[in-house]
């Protein structure tokens, strides 16, 4: 949401300085050079990148534009989920949490957090997780090593739309400069018409300029710095899960286990311990 109110406040601060300075508006309307660094743009970014990677960086621009889905609402529930697994897993017995583990979406303990079950990397990563502490032969030391590698590995996955569409950003001055040459070039050509039409292809190319350099400093890189804040907001996610798995593996309580995690959650989305209390108790998590 604030995504798309910064992307208005841009067009409109631009467009409105350009006509309080008595700016002619149809002036910047110049559909040739927008095809020229719009399409050089696309062509840049899929001859730098695999399809899947272009793909991923839509589906991310998208996802900046729908907000961060790690909110305290979702920690709280969460925190509520892992305390009723662990829970389970102390009444049932190992055994039968190998079974919810093996297979999660019948797990009529992780079937009460739909929100949690749609996120499929964050399922595989408790579930696997487990599924390893569970089998006896590995020490809680080396459980948070594979978590962390298996953070890192996602991480790096996840940043390689920023650094593509990065790179398309960087190059969009570049391109508005192709364009304001090509501008230029026509502009030679008509030396000799009327003032006006030269004084229109003059403009036209300064236009070219002009997007370029909006198009990089005012969308494109604001829209990168914010995917590598979502991804951040992921890490610090499954920071909090391998918080809790590790405590978990180490055999403390589960209340423990989960307050070892709630200490992990950045302060912006931390719930307070009492909310967290009140959760566990009253059935449902809801966040202040």
């Amino acid at each position: 949401m604030f995504a798309i109110i910064g992307i208005v406040v841009v067009i409109g601060a631009v467009v409105g300085g350009y006509l309080m300075e008595k700016g002619n508006l149809m002036v910047l309307v110049q559909p040739a050079e927008l095809v020229i660094i719009g399409g050089a743009a696309v062509g840049t970014l899929l001859v730098a990148n695999p399809l899947p990677v272009v793909i991923k960086i839509f589906t991310g621009i998208l996802g900046v534009i729908g907000g961060s889905k790690y909110s305290k609402a979702r920690y709280l529930s969460t925190l509520k989920m892992l305390l009723d697994l662990f829970n389970y897993a102390r009444k049932a017995g190992m055994a039968k949490l190998e079974g919810d583990i093996e297979d999660p979406h019948k797990s009529e303990v992780l079937k009460k957090y739909p929100e949690f079950m749609k996120d499929h990397h964050a399922v595989h990563f408790l579930c696997d997780t487990i599924r390893t502490s569970l089998s006896g032969i590995v020490a809680p030391f080396e459980l948070d090593q594979m978590m962390e590698l298996d953070m890192d590995v996602h991480h790096h996955e996840a940043s390689v739309p920023i650094a593509a569409l990065t790179t398309v950003a960087d190059a969009l001055p570049g391109l508005g400069i192709v364009a304001a040459v090509l501008g230029v070039v026509i502009t030679m050509g008509a030396l000799g018409g009327p003032p006006e039409e030269i004084g229109h292809k003059v403009a036209a190319a300064l236009v070219g300029t002009f997007l370029g350099i909006l198009l990089c400093y005012g969308f494109l890189s604001p829209l990168a710095a914010n995917m590598t804040k979502i991804i951040d907001a992921e890490a610090q996610y499954y920071g909090t899960l391998r918080v809790a798995i590790i405590g978990f593996a180490k055999g403390v309580a589960p209340v423990i286990a989960v307050e070892f995690a709630r200490r992990a959650i950045p302060h912006a989305f931390r719930p307070s311990f009492k909310e967290c209390e009140a959760a566990s108790k009253g059935g449902e998590a809801k966040a202040a």
